[in-house]
């Protein structure tokens, strides 16, 4: 492994545990054994490790998404949109990091003075949001989900989902208790009478 990657690694992992500013580049540097100098050659500023991380998740998260949804066949929209709630609460709590890196603050307050930072945020969002409204449109062609509007539906299931995991996130709730109702929930706004499911 690079040196590079093994920076962002801890990086990400300091990012994830402790927040940006409460993480300092001395415990990158001696996380990964690497001095300062190594550090600021391959990043000029703690900034620019930040956003190398979030473009490293943002790139992580679509391949698995993408990947996810290119191996499997689904029957109808509804049951393409139950498995990407699946997946997606199953790849929250298998990359439990990145996610708890997500839902800090601080990508946020710097997304609105970085246009990268930005661009990486909505990224991964959409990606979120793009799949679940994807298997509501195709709900709407074959009669499994009713006619609404795709995009706000997609919206709500997906805040529905990441405050489950937030609460995974946060040491909460154990979010996977609630996965019955969850599902429950989305058929109950979504699934049309004659749906089968």
């Amino acid at each position: 492994m690079s040196k590079k990657i093994e920076i962002m690694k801890a990086a990400t992992s300091l990012f994830a545990n402790k927040g940006f500013k409460e993480t300092s580049m001395s415990e990158v540097a001696a996380m990964t054994g690497a001095a300062g100098s190594t550090i600021f050659y391959h990043f000029k500023t703690k900034e620019d490790i930040f956003l190398a991380v979030l473009k490293n998740i943002k790139d992580e998260i679509l391949l698995e998404f993408e990947t996810y949804i290119s191996r499997h066949q689904f029957s109808n929209g509804l049951e393409m949109l139950e498995s990407t709630v699946s997946f997606y609460l199953n790849l929250a709590s298998a990359r439990r990091e990145p996610f708890m890196l997500l839902h800090h603050r601080f990508p946020y307050d710097l997304a609105v003075v970085n246009s990268t930072c930005r661009e990486h945020l909505e990224a991964i969002y959409v990606c979120f949001i793009d799949l679940f409204e994807r298997a509501i449109r195709l709900g709407q062609e074959d009669g499994s989900i009713v006619q609404t509007s795709a995009r706000k539906s997609a919206m709500i299931i997906f805040a529905m989902i990441d405050g489950l995991v937030r609460f995974n996130t946060f040491n909460l709730y154990e979010a996977g208790t609630l996965y019955d109702e969850l599902l429950g929930l989305c058929r109950r706004m979504l699934q049309t009478n004659h749906s089968e499911k």
